[in-house]
């Protein structure tokens, strides 16, 4: 076999992966296509060992939701058509979007922060409670949605006595703005009510670690359920991108590094 071409087990083994690893890759494109020999050996070159290094940088993290993720593939697909100026584009899009998204969620962290430490505990007798459809139009959250966060524990709304209506004061339509910042900033509910379950004990400070801690008993479903470190992680991974991307393009080649196994 010339000496220009690589195995199977040369990839694996440059990039520290199993072989059927960088079969995968191949099956998923995120490789380019792979030439055989006569014999049926795949024939791999150091653009593919390039693209397999670029894709399992991206892909070795958690999953890290459909946008992110989509901005990932986008770099690879770049990478793969040997535009590697376009894949820096991508990168550095993905570097933005991270950081416009980790601010957001950090300043929703600290807007919890200071709610928590100045909120009235105590109702005011002389308020006049709004029934859910009043708080659906003044919050611009539909009913179905606080009807949910009703059930999914976040918010707990007494009851009137005589037709069972929820009776939101202002302890809960303050409560409703928080669920309401927070879910938009990317917090899930579990996240949320791990919170929650805190400040409902009467512990009002360093609840952006319980926004993004998970309980030893909690299973993690998705990356908003430990929100801020899944965004602190992207941001390193996307300048982690750039600068491979920047080597490739300066050197024509991105160097050895440790990749965890697939």
């Amino acid at each position: 076999m010339p000496s220009k071409y690589l195995r199977t087990s040369d990839l694996a083994r440059a990039v520290g992966v199993h072989p059927n690893t960088v079969r995968l890759y191949v099956h998923w494109g995120l490789v380019p296509p792979v030439e055989r020999s006569p014999s049926g050996y795949r024939l791999f070159t150091q653009r593919h060992l390039d693209c397999l290094r670029l894709g399992r940088t991206i892909y070795a993290t958690q999953y890290p939701g459909r946008g992110f993720r989509a901005l990932g593939t986008a770099i690879i697909q770049r990478a793969v058509a040997d535009d590697w100026v376009a894949a820096l584009d991508k990168a550095h899009e993905l570097f933005a979007a991270v950081s416009v998204e980790l601010g957001h969620a950090t300043h929703a962290a600290n807007v919890l922060e200071h709610w928590a430490q100045t909120m009235d505990a105590q109702p005011d007798p002389s308020e006049e409670p709004l029934v859910i459809g009043q708080v659906s139009r003044l919050l611009g959250v539909s009913l179905d949605v606080i009807r949910n966060w009703e059930r999914a524990g976040l918010l707990r709304v007494p009851r009137n006595s005589h037709n069972n209506y929820r009776l939101f004061g202002n302890k809960e339509i303050e409560r409703v703005r928080i669920i309401r910042m927070l879910s938009k900033a990317g917090y899930s509910h579990m996240a949320m009510l791990r919170m929650f379950i805190e400040l409902d004990r009467g512990n009002t400070r360093d609840l952006t670690r319980a926004l993004d801690t998970p309980r030893p008993d909690e299973d993690i479903f998705s990356a908003a359920d430990q929100w801020l470190t899944t965004l602190h992680a992207q941001e390193e991974l996307a300048q982690r991108v750039i600068r491979l991307i920047e080597e490739k393009i300066e050197t024509g080649e991105i160097r050895n590094q440790t990749s965890p196994d697939f």
